[in-house]
C-alpha cells in the first residue's frame, strides 16, 4: 500500500510535467498546435528505423547497417552513436512545441538565472528559422538524391546495395524518412504564427 501512495503523487507530477509541457497559450490557432505536435513524430519513424537497424540488428538495411561508419569516431561505437543522435533529433523535434506552449514565451522555472524571465522574440524566431530553412533544404535535397541513386556528394551509390535495388528494404527505409520532408515546412508555418502572435501581444493597446 505504501509503493501504492508513493507511486501517486509520481504520477501526478508527471502528468502535471507533461501537460505543462504540451499545453499551448492563449491565442494559438489551432493549425498550429496540430502542427506543432505534429513534428517530433516526423522524426519518430526514421528514429525508429536507425534504432532496430543499427542497435537492435534487424535486417531493414540487407544486413548492411554495420558498415560505413562513415565520420563517426573509431573510439565510438555505432549503435552509441545512433542512440545519441536519435535521442538528440526527438528533443530538437520537441522544441518546436515550446513555440505554443508557456516555456515558449517565458523560461522555465528549472532554468538557473533565466528562470521566469521573458524569451526575447528574436532568440525563437531566428533560431527556428534558421532551423526549418536548414531542414527544408537538407531533407528535400537528400531524399531527391536518394531516389536519384547519388550520394549527397552527387556521386553514384556505391555496389549493389538495397539503396541500388529497391526491394522492400529500400520501400521501408523511403517511408521511415519520407516525414522528414514535413519537418522543416511545419517548423517554418508555426514559426511565423509563434512571431504573429509575439508582435500581437506586443502591441501597443
Amino acid at each position: 500500500m505504501a509503493t501504492l501512495t508513493g507511486t501517486r503523487p509520481t504520477t501526478a507530477r508527471l502528468r502535471a510535467a507533461w501537460s505543462a509541457a504540451h499545453a499551448p497559450v492563449p491565442g494559438v490557432p489551432r493549425w498550429a498546435r496540430i502542427a506543432a505536435y505534429a513534428i517530433p513524430f516526423t522524426v519518430l519513424p526514421s528514429a525508429a528505423w536507425r534504432l532496430a537497424a543499427v542497435v537492435f540488428h534487424v535486417p531493414l538495411d540487407g544486413g548492411r547497417a554495420d558498415r560505413g561508419a562513415g565520420d563517426v569516431p573509431a573510439w565510438l561505437p555505432m549503435e552509441v552513436y545512433v542512440i545519441i543522435l536519435s535521442v538528440v533529433s526527438e528533443v530538437l523535434a520537441f522544441t518546436a512545441v515550446g513555440l505554443i506552449a508557456r516555456w515558449g514565451e517565458r523560461f522555465p522555472g528549472w532554468l538557473p538565472v533565466l528562470r521566469g524571465r521573458r524569451v526575447p522574440t528574436p532568440a525563437a524566431v531566428i533560431p527556428a528559422t534558421v532551423g526549418a530553412v536548414t531542414l527544408t533544404v537538407l531533407w528535400g535535397v537528400s531524399l531527391t538524391l536518394l531516389f536519384a541513386g547519388r550520394t549527397i556528394t552527387g556521386e553514384p551509390i556505391p555496389g549493389e546495395g538495397f539503396l541500388t535495388t529497391y526491394d522492400w528494404h529500400f520501400v521501408v527505409l523511403v517511408a521511415c524518412y519520407a516525414p522528414l520532408l514535413l519537418w522543416g515546412p511545419l517548423l517554418g508555418a508555426v514559426t511565423v504564427a509563434y512571431g504573429r502572435r509575439r508582435r500581437a501581444a506586443a502591441a501597443p493597446r
